[in-house]
Order: structure tokens, then sequence, then C-alpha cells
């Protein structure tokens, strides 16, 4: 749990917290974090990929919060989970008292309730008394829509011109200026309850009274409390495997099953860099490797689901030029994700740019295939069956890569330096056909199985011919380079090489040399492998835990186990992980990640299992 002092709240005074220093809560549709101050400084809404309403994380002036901590500003602070939930508890410690904010949005099904996103802050004196001290500070469209307040006693309505905000409250509110404040004293034993809708349409105001918050939070406790039992994870990291599992359920957006790889934009992988991107889509890599992840605890719903969205919102011949799928979608399936920058905003403690949407949309990533076609292959094992349109789609993806595998893309790192023949993308397509082989003889499925075996092969001799470098003495980034790349770390993990093999073994070594930091792992060297951008960047996490797969595979189990728990120290307070790491141990990058979390359950589940 966080130990900090609570920043002060008056307006204009709190700058930023470090992006480690949140917790979330979302309702399967949108998220909020939560500093350890108790302010809420990101929240889209109604969507993850929703204009921004609160964007204090990027812009501590302009982005807007949502202020709720205790009155004293000496007052220590620790955060935690409800055990077993998404719901989040910060404590304040003053002279006086002990109090807490518990922050939860309740999971609706698709009633009309689900459109309001409602989102319940309830305060508690647990000792004494505690003086506490809310401020409401909506910025509506990324902080540049402006928007009239109305406050009648209990009730103030925020409106700008394309979206409403309802906050009902026991506590008696006051306007300043476009914002709303509440000042009052609660004694041990007594509450307050704050409540923030989106209204508008058939959703209407409707107060939130202290036996209503009672309702929703043990209803909101017991859902995630029913989802995580259904985990078959009974290993010896099983806190940490629950915290990944639990965060990769609020990246899905129940409407339509899709997973976001963040549910942020724009927090930077290095302060003051421009590596700065929105994350809140689609990845077909990212969602299928979740699938993967959350498949082998036992949660096979949100395999259907994703599924599900694939068979409705991505077609394999749709006719575009960089290949019958995107790399990306919209949480509803779209395909055009403009990018643009809010020069408006600073960004994270003044990294700009600050960008919506994803110019990446466009790029080729041949590797994307493989992980669908593995994520599909293991449904059908683990799950159920696939139907006979989804094996016609299959086989649509994979004579495609059978026709198209040997191009250059941009890689899985959506390198903006030039397309390259990048040895990850040539084994990922190999993944694609492998396991489609695999699954049409299992399935007894009708394939044009000589075509394909061809072309699993010739991916597989163009692999060792050509993505092996004598001098290195390791398998490299592309062909023809001499670059290393954390991404080969995924050649036994695929399966494609034994993990013993003397050139695997080349190869791991010579990564450990040159890309291995204490058990971190960077993704390669952009000084020697020019990406496009300016700039360093952390060590990425995805990395660090394929790393521990790697040794775990190659029989050296202690030294995985060590990289293993050093990864770990690197969690925040609540067991949350962003994108990558910094120099001094700081998390960098969109928070939290899909990619490391999900990575961290693989790797977890494969080290426990050859541990004994």
């Amino acid at each position: 749990m966080a130990d900090t002092p609570s920043p002060s709240s008056a307006p204009g005074t709190r700058r930023y917290v470090p992006i480690a220093d949140h917790g979330l809560i979302g309702d399967l549709r949108t998220v909020a974090l939560v500093g350890t101050d108790g302010t809420i400084d990101w929240y889209c809404c109604p969507s993850f990929d929703s204009p921004s309403v609160f964007a204090a994380v990027l812009d501590a002036e302009k982005g807007g919060c949502f202020e709720l901590a205790a009155a004293d500003e000496a007052a220590r602070t620790k955060q935690f989970y409800f055990p077993d939930t998404n719901v989040l508890i910060t404590r304040f410690f003053t002279e006086d008292g002990v109090g807490e904010v518990q922050d939860f949005m309740p999971v609706c099904g698709d009633d009309g309730e689900a459109e309001r996103h409602r989102l319940i802050r309830r305060t508690v004196c647990v000792r004494g008394t505690v003086r506490f001290r809310a401020r409401v500070a909506p910025r509506f469209g990324y902080g540049a829509d402006p928007h009239t307040v109305r406050v009648q006693g209990h009730l103030a309505l925020f409106e700008s011109a394309g979206s409403a905000l309802a906050l009902t409250a026991t506590a008696p509110l006051e306007t300043e200026g476009p914002d709303v404040r509440a000042d009052f004293k609660l004694t041990e034993g007594e509450s307050a309850v704050f409540a923030l809708d989106q209204v508008g349409g058939e959703v209407a105001p409707r107060r939130c009274a202290r036996a209503e918050a009672d309702e929703q939070f043990a209803a909101t406790v017991a859902y995630w409390r029913r989802w995580i039992a259904q985990s078959r994870y009974r290993g010896r990291w099983r806190e940490m495997v629950h915290r990944s599992a639990l965060t990769l359920k609020l990246l899905t957006y129940a409407p339509t099953g899709a997973i976001v790889a963040a549910p942020t934009t724009s927090l930077p992988e290095r302060i003051g860099g421009e590596r700065n991107w929105d994350y809140r889509y689609v990845w077909v890599r990212d969602a299928a490797f979740a699938v993967y992840a959350l498949l082998r605890l036992g949660f096979t719903g949100e395999a259907a689901a994703f599924m599900r969205f694939l068979t409705r919102h991505i077609s394999p011949g749709d006719g575009r030029a960089t290949g019958p799928l995107q790399i990306m979608y919209g949480i509803d399936g779209r395909t055009d994700l403009p990018e643009r920058e809010l020069t408006h905003l600073e960004g994270h403690q003044g990294s700009a740019p600050v960008r919506v949407g994803n110019a990446a949309a466009d790029q080729l990533q041949l590797d994307i295939y493989g992980a669908l076609i593995d994520s599909i292959y293991l449904y059908d094992k683990w799950a159920e069956p696939i139907s006979s349109a989804q094996w016609d789609d299959v086989c649509a993806l994979v004579d495609w890569v059978c026709e198209h595998w040997d191009q250059p893309d941009e890689g899985v790192w959506e390198t903006r330096g030039g397309r390259r023949n990048f040895l990850y993308s040539r084994l990922m397509c190999w993944v694609a056909v492998e396991r489609a082989v695999r699954l049409a003889n299992r399935r007894g499925l009708p394939a044009d199985l000589p075509r394909w075996q061809r072309g699993r092969d010739a991916i597989y001799r163009r692999i060792m011919d050509r993505g092996w470098s004598e001098r290195r003495g390791a398998f490299v980034q592309y062909e023809g380079g001499a670059v290393l790349d954390a991404a080969v770390l995924m050649m036994p993990l695929a399966k494609f090489i034994a993990p013993t093999d003397p050139k695997w073994l080349s190869t791991l070594d010579a990564l450990t040399e040159d890309l291995v930091s204490d058990s971190l792992v960077y993704r390669y060297d952009p000084r020697t492998s020019p990406d496009g951008l300016r700039g360093e960047e952390g060590t990425f996490s995805i990395c660090s835990f394929w790393y521990v797969e790697a040794l775990t595979r190659a029989g050296r189990l202690d030294e995985a186990r060590l990289a293993f728990e050093k990864m770990l120290t690197y969690a925040n307070h609540l067991g949350l992980f962003a994108e990558e790491i910094g120099r001094t141990g700081e998390q960098q990058g969109n928070f939290p990640q899909a990619f490391t979390h999900l990575s961290l359950i693989s790797a977890a589940y494969n080290l426990d299992r050859a541990l004994g």
C-alpha cells in the first residue's frame, strides 16, 4: 500500500503525481484513474475512447479533476483494493482521525442504467473525526469545450455542447466558478456519498442516497468476487496473477467484447519525450495475447466475447492494401482512427505532444496474424470448437499469409523509420500457418494443407537462413542486420525452436548481455536501430516477462525465479504496471498496460508449473 503525504487540494496548487501513484476503477465501458491523494485525474465518458472529462494527468491546470480528500494537508494516505475486487479504497490518516474514500463504478447489464456510467465516491470516517474537502472540476472535450454549472441543493448539473454530467451528494454543494466544491466533517461511523452520472436523453439526474450507495457497493464487490472465483490458478503468485486478471477484465468493453491495449493516451514513455501514443483501441495482437492469458486461467467468457467481436467487426475480406486486417480497431469495430495532436494540453509533466487517435492503424504488421490465429487455435482447444464460418475466416487469413509473408513491414514495435524484413514478423507468420495446420488436422477441417505446409516450411527456412547472424551468434532483429531485439524471445515460447537448442541458448546469452539490465529488458537499442523517433525509452515490461519465460523453458529456473521476483518489485502499490520501467524504477507509458499484465500471467503460470 502507498504511504504518502496528501498534496494540497487548493485550486492551482496540485501539479502531477507519478503515473504509478494511481489505482483503476471501471464499469467495463470506461475507467477512471484515482491518485493516491484521492484525486480522479483521468476519466473519459461514456467509453474508453471518448473525449476526457477529467485529464489532469495530461494537464494539471486545463485537464480537469475530481478531488476528494481529507482537508488536513499533512494527512498520510494509503491505497488498496477491497480484496478480490476492483473497488478502490484510499485512506487518510490525520491528527484527529482516520477516513477513507471508497471508489467504484457499478457494473450494469445492457439496461438503461449502464448508460448512466455511475461513478460512486463513498466517504467514511472510521476513527475520530475527519474534515473532508471536495472539488469537482470537469473539463469536457479534452479540456477544450466550455460548460455551465447549476447547483440546486445537493445536485449539480454540468452541461457542455456535447455532454452533460450530474453530481449528486449527501453533503451541501456550492459553486466556485465553473466548478463545484464541498467542505464537510464526519465523525466516527458517519459517511457521505458523491455520485457522478452521465445524463441526457432518457437518463435523468437521480439522487444517490447512502442506502443506495451501500447496496451498489455490496453488488459491485459481489460481481468482482464472482468473476475472479472462476480462476483456476492456485500457484505461488496468486495475488499478483489475480490482480492482473482483474485489470485485464477492466480493459474489456462489454458491449462488443473488445479489449483495449491501455485505458489512457499520451502518458510518456520518457518524461519530456515525444513517444506519447493513444492506446485506447483494440490492437489485434494485444487483444489476442490477452485472450491467451485469460483462457490460461479459465476465463472462457471473455475469450468468447472477443471471438464475437472478431466475427462481427473484423472481416478478412475488406481488400485493404496493407492486408486483410488492420492492426487495430476502435472498440466498436471502426477502422478510421485518425491521429491528431491536442496542442492546448501540456502533457504529463510537460511531455508533449498529447495525441488522440493512432496513425499506426495504417501500418503493415504481419505478426498480428500469428497472435490472432494462435488465440483462435487455443480457444478451439480450451473453450469451445469454432464455427464453420469462423474456420472460413481463418482459411482466408492463412491463404493471405502464405501469399504475403515475405514482404517487409513496420514490425511489432510500430517503428516509424521505414519497413524492414523483421524476424518477429516472419516468426508469427509461421505461427499463423502452423497453428492453422494443427487445427485442421485435429478437427478434420477442410484446408489446402499441401500449400499451407509448403508456406510454413518456407518461412522456417527463411528465418533459420537469414535471421541468424554468425557474427553475433544470435537471431537478430531483421534480415541482414546485426541488431538484437527482445521480440525474438518469443521463438521458444511460440514453439518455433527448442528452448535448449544451441542456437537459441546462444541468442539468449547475447540478449542477456546486450538488452538485459538487472532482469529488466529493453526492446532494442534505438541508437543502433533507428525507429524514426527522438529520445530514449525505458525497459519494456512485456519483454522482461518474456525473458522470465525463456529462462524457464531453458531450464534455468533459479535465474527465472529471481528475474520474476525482481520484476514484481517494480509494480506499483496495487500490483499495477505501466508499459515501461524507467532508469530509476519509475513506471512510464500508458497505464495500466494489458501487454504487461497478460505477460505476467503467462510467466507466472509457466514458471509455477516448471517449479512443481
